[in-house]
């Protein structure tokens, strides 16, 4: 399994991205799909993660400000990220739990600019 993800880049603050997630099979089934960010010098931490029946959780600092949704008709998932700020500067990777085991994504860079 290969997930493809893509939509990063520089914004200035207050900017938005939609981030996308293109996986090589079939997401219909999959039962957990999710984006995690790891900033410069720092853990990498979930930001967002949707299951296959729409159960959506968020991370406290992206909550108001982000939105994740799925097309099993193209095989994506994205993240929309709203009123972007300098601290949200990371490598966005997404992520899907599949039998048991983890496939990541090659990561995506945002920079947000002050």
């Amino acid at each position: 399994v290969q997930l493809q993800a893509s939509g990063g880049g520089l914004v200035q603050a207050g900017g938005s991205l939609r981030l996308s997630c293109v996986v090589s099979r079939s997401i219909a089934r999959i039962s957990v799909m999710g984006w995690h960010r790891q900033a410069p010098g720092r853990q990498r931490e979930l930001v967002a993660t949707l299951t296959r029946g729409g159960s959506i959780t968020y991370a406290d600092s992206v909550r108001v400000r982000s939105s994740i949704t799925r097309d099993n008709a193209k095989n994506t998932l994205y993240l929309y990220l709203n009123s972007l700020k300098p601290e949200d500067t990371a490598v966005y990777y997404c992520a899907a739990d599949i039998d048991g085991e983890r496939y990541w994504g090659q990561g995506t860079e945002v920079t947000v600019s002050s």
